[in-house]
């Protein structure tokens, strides 16, 4: 037997194989999150005075979801959200939200979350934990995450629609306006539909 002839079904094999790799699919799909919808939020609340809840909101942000629905622990997150666009339904608070005595917007124009590890512990909840960059404080943080659905959209595409949960420290990200003992935390909610890339 020749060389050539040896060489000839090897190449064969390996042409072979390298086909059927390539026409193997990644589990993980991609997604942006649909914020041009409006299909997605993220809420924060804070207690005010100890008397009730002052509720506000972030119009701008953007983000990506590498979501493996077959083992969620190979998912990703990836968020940047715009400080400056602070909402709680009153001009004048949301101007000094913005100032220095809070986010400082003017030197911290983003924020950003990017997750690290994913750990689900079934019947669609996980939590996400990653790194949340805000005024200028990189800090690690825990969302509690649930699945709310996915499929075919009416058109044509594919969604995933998630929810999740947690909560900050304003000292831990360099706030230390001081607004009473019962003002020290914020809870944020994040619901997000994502659109398959």
């Amino acid at each position: 037997m020749t060389f050539k002839t040896m060489i000839r079904p090897l190449a064969g094999l390996m042409l072979m194989g390298s086909a059927l790799l390539s026409a193997s699919p990644a589990s993980a799909a991609d997604y942006a999150i649909d914020t041009k919808g409006q299909h997605a939020s993220i809420t924060f609340r804070i207690k005010h005075l100890g008397f009730s809840w002052l509720t506000g909101r972030f119009d701008k942000f953007s983000g990506t979801i590498s979501y493996d629905e077959k083992d969620p622990s190979k998912s990703a997150v990836k968020v940047e959200i715009d400080p400056a666009s602070v909402s709680s339904n009153h001009a004048e608070r949301d101007k000094h939200l913005r100032s220095d005595d809070f986010l400082d917007t003017a030197k911290f124009p983003t924020a950003t979350f990017v997750s690290k590890s994913v750990k689900a512990s079934g019947d669609g909840k996980a939590t996400i934990t990653g790194d949340l960059t805000l005024h200028g404080v990189t800090k690690e943080v825990a969302i509690d995450a649930n699945f709310v659905g996915g499929g075919k959209d009416p058109w044509g595409g594919e969604r995933v629609g998630f929810t999740g949960a947690t909560k900050l420290t304003l000292a831990d990200f360099a706030i230390k306006r001081d607004l009473g003992p019962a003002a020290k935390d914020v809870e944020l909610v994040i619901d997000v539909e994502a659109v398959k890339q």
